[in-house]
């Protein structure tokens, strides 16, 4: 079996296999033929598309799926993330995909023996995220060697952001930040750090992100109402992309805030693309953890 942390444990070529297997089993619907794998999502941070894809991909792929209710469970007595996976592995579950709160939640979890995916720790990793941004872009323009892609918003809080930046360079892309200086990582070179409308000008590929304002500690722009006219995607920003741009964003998308609300469904918008791509990307992420009979935890 083989965990998925971080795209890091993984090298271009085992990205593309994944990518080639999502494309393969975008028709693959075996719903309600169940198949003895049981897999346990335990969602420590609120989600709807990546908590409902992965239940879509676990259904089209017939894996029984083992809901872990926080609010009801033990956590509330004082339990502890390795306890309480430690359980659910001891009483059959065969993996688990869990988003947690804390960066690098999944070093808690060495000592166990069933696979483990990363749904989203802290502000560090969002894996399966970057895979169908990934899936997507490749899609649209088959390759990313010397594409420009540049990522706007809250860089710093953003796991999307950090999963996108390190493998689209690895895959040849050239990327480019934008946004609030406060909200850039200071391991960026500044010769990467765009203003908005240096990047519409530019990019092959505007990948929008929201606010993470639950990472955020209190502190907040001095006029927040201003961030689509400074920093956001308006209609007429739109207009300067180049012909065959592309808007992406990870979603929830704050309508207005980062984008207008008008560009979301617009032609260039891909925003529901990533999201039909994510069931895919998940049901190639779910195969190759099961494939294998074991495998411990990989922590990088």
């Amino acid at each position: 079996m083989s965990s998925l942390t971080s795209l890091k444990m993984l090298s271009v070529e085992e990205i593309d296999r994944i990518l080639d297997d999502a494309e393969r089993l975008y028709e693959v619907r075996h719903v309600g033929s169940r198949n003895g794998h049981v897999i346990a999502n335990l969602f420590f941070e609120a989600s709807t598309r990546t908590k409902c894809s992965f239940e879509m991909a676990q259904k089209q792929l017939g894996i029984d799926t083992l809901h872990f209710d926080v609010a009801t469970s033990s956590v509330n007595k004082g339990e502890g993330l390795y306890d309480t996976a430690k359980t659910l592995e001891s009483i059959g579950c065969d993996a688990f995909i869990i988003r947690h709160g804390e960066t690098r939640y999944y070093e808690q979890l060495k000592g166990l023996t069933v696979p483990i995916i990363n749904a989203g720790d802290g502000s560090g990793d969002h894996p399966t995220q970057s895979l169908l941004d990934l899936l997507t872009i490749r899609q649209e323009f088959g390759l990313f060697r010397g594409l420009k892609v540049v990522i706007v918003g809250d860089i710093l809080h953003s796991r999307v952001a950090h999963s996108n930046i390190e493998v689209l360079e690895r895959f040849g892309a050239e990327v480019y930040v934008s946004g609030p200086e406060e909200w850039i990582d200071e391991d960026i070179p500044r010769e990467k750090r765009l203003t908005i409308d240096e990047a519409v000008e530019i990019a092959d590929v505007v990948m929008l992100l929201r606010i993470q304002l639950e990472r955020h500690d209190g502190e907040m722009l001095s006029n927040p109402d201003d961030y689509l006219q400074t920093y956001g995607l308006t209609m007429e920003r739109e207009k300067r992309m180049k012909p065959h741009g592309i808007i992406m964003h990870p979603a929830p998308v704050n309508r207005g805030v980062e984008i207008d609300s008008s560009l979301v469904e617009c032609e260039r918008s891909r925003i529901f693309k990533q999201m039909n791509n994510g069931v895919a990307v998940r049901k190639a992420v779910l195969v190759r953890a099961l494939h294998q009979k074991e495998a411990p935890v990989h922590v990088v």
